[in-house]
């Protein structure tokens, strides 16, 4: 009995701070880790097409979106935890909650304003632009986890079993998020609802905490009044600046921020301007019309090939606007025209806005470029178009030397590959893409301005590429005829222009590197 006794007196409860925090239901704590994590990955794959516009999709883009946001889940998860440490987490919760949706809302005016400011692929502007984008919500979001993990440590002998639940869960919402939103999301949805809706549904899942907590408190929690007029006033501000923002776009496709807009000095001149930046020129109501210098060299290149009226066999690696279609079929009846091009939605919009009307002459097929060349029939085309290369975007395995032999593989003997490339001072890609291109082909020029050449601008560059010899006299005769006449490289100064520039390779293809400008 008093052994009993003793052991009681000798061994009473520890004396200590409060009681700590009661654990959230499991259930619920598992959902807040989900849908944080989630989020994150959703503000993380929408960023990289909300800048897009602005600075590209490159894989400096690209990197940069994920650099930030790894550093945004850092910092958050840092900071999380410390004040987790130092303050009732379930008063934190919910404001964390609604702040991250009001900073998702705010993303929208925040990166469009910027943008227009930041526009180009300068380092700095892609760093600034991306952080602007995702940092502050995807950082208020990663302190949700490990302040949901401090609640439910109620019992140290199962840390580890809490802790990796949590993370595993977080890391399926991550997963779950990534795959939704890329294949789902994106292709269903603007940018703007897929953000307008994900700032609501944490706005209300933080709303919706906060009462089921302050229920549980049998109160309200300190602050609470000030907290909610605060978070309201920030509210409707995301809400005001979301709905007078500039949007670059009138369409958002899958792929790209489009919009057609007219040509004040020509009535039916319509321009085709993707991610901000102007890609195609149609004349609704004459298709021979070319607007654009490096359209004619294409124009000037068919009619060496093949003189007008006589029919081609054609394939064009990238659509846009149709205007090299549109013009082959005017110019030479009978062709067969067929169009790759990746984007679906942009070819809806040619139908709608800029009169491509497809019929046996003219055909679209939706897919990427390399996937579908590899399914045409050997030596069955005339004439390659590649147009597919924007300002600020080059899909990479386009550029290849394997790429270049499919194509050749395609052509007639005798067929010509004319392909558009954009390139900036001091041209390393053009100069790389001639090495590439003349690695599979035996004759190869170059249509350029001068300026462009002596790489004091960036420019348009033609590369006109054959396994038969180049009518070179014929073609710089066809170019004289027009208003701005461009140089043509061929032979020994052409080599000399390219140099030992690098072959690019499915294996190796830094065209974002060779394109940087600084």
């Amino acid at each position: 009995m008093s052994s009993s006794s003793s052991d009681v007196v000798v061994n009473p409860a520890p004396a200590g701070p409060a009681a700590a925090p009661r654990a959230l239901p499991n259930g619920l704590a598992a959902f807040l880790v989900f849908l944080a994590s989630g989020a994150v990955l959703v503000l993380e794959t929408v960023s990289l097409r909300l800048v897009g516009p602005y600075v590209g999709v490159t894989l400096q883009v690209t990197s940069s979106v994920i650099g930030i946001a790894l550093a945004a889940i850092a910092y958050g998860a840092w900071t999380g935890g410390w004040l987790a440490d130092r303050r009732d987490p379930r008063g934190l919760l919910a404001p964390a909650l609604v702040l991250a949706g009001i900073a998702t809302a705010v993303t929208l005016p925040v990166v469009r304003y910027a943008g227009e400011v930041l526009r180009g692929g300068a380092a700095s502007a892609i760093l600034l632009l991306t952080a602007l984008a995702v940092f502050v919500p995807a950082a208020l979001l990663a302190a949700v986890t490990p302040l949901v993990v401090k609640l439910q440590l109620a019992d140290l002998r199962r840390t580890g079993q809490v802790v990796g639940r949590l993370s595993g869960i977080g890391t399926l919402g991550g997963i779950t998020a990534t795959l939704v939103t890329g294949f789902v999301l994106v292709a269903a949805l603007p940018s703007t609802v897929i953000l307008i809706a994900l700032a609501v549904l944490l706005g209300v899942t933080g709303l919706a905490l906060g009462f089921h907590l302050r229920r549980q408190e049998g109160g309200g929690l300190p602050g609470a009044a000030r907290t909610k007029a605060t978070l309201a006033v920030l509210g409707l501000l995301g809400a005001g600046l979301s709905a007078v923002a500039p949007n670059p776009c009138d369409v958002e496709t899958a792929y790209h921020c489009a919009r057609v807009a007219d040509d004040p000095s020509r009535a039916s001149g319509r321009v085709l301007y993707l991610n901000s930046a102007e890609h195609s020129y149609v004349d609704l109501a004459d298709p021979t019309h070319l607007e654009y210098a490096y359209t004619q060299w294409i124009g000037a290149a068919a009619d060496v090939v093949a003189p007008a009226g006589r029919r081609l066999d054609a394939l064009h690696l990238g659509g846009g606007g149709f205007t090299m279609p549109r013009y082959l079929s005017a110019t030479r009846p009978g062709s067969d025209n067929v169009v790759f091009e990746i984007d679906g939605e942009l070819v809806e919009l040619d139908r709608r806005l800029l009169g491509v009307r497809p019929g046996p002459g003219l055909r679209a097929v939706v897919g990427d470029a390399r996937m579908l060349v590899g399914g045409e029939p050997t030596d069955s085309r005339d004439f390659v178009v590649g147009d597919a290369f924007g300002h600020l975007v080059v899909p990479w395995h386009l550029a290849t030397r394997e790429m270049a032999a499919e194509v050749r593989r395609v052509l007639r003997p005798g067929g010509w590959y004319v392909q558009n490339v954009i390139d900036y001072p001091p041209g390393r890609f053009i100069r790389s893409e001639l090495a590439t291109v003349a690695a599979e082909f035996r004759h190869v020029a170059l249509v350029a301005p001068a300026a462009a050449i002596a790489g004091q601008q960036g420019s348009n560059f033609l590369i006109v590429a054959s396994d038969a010899p180049l009518p070179v006299d014929a073609l710089t005769q066809r170019l004289g005829r027009l208003d701005a006449v461009p140089d043509l490289l061929a032979g020994e100064v052409l080599a000399a222009f390219v140099d030992d520039a690098l072959v690019l390779t499915d294996d190796y293809a830094p065209v974002d590197q060779l394109l940087a400008t600084a």
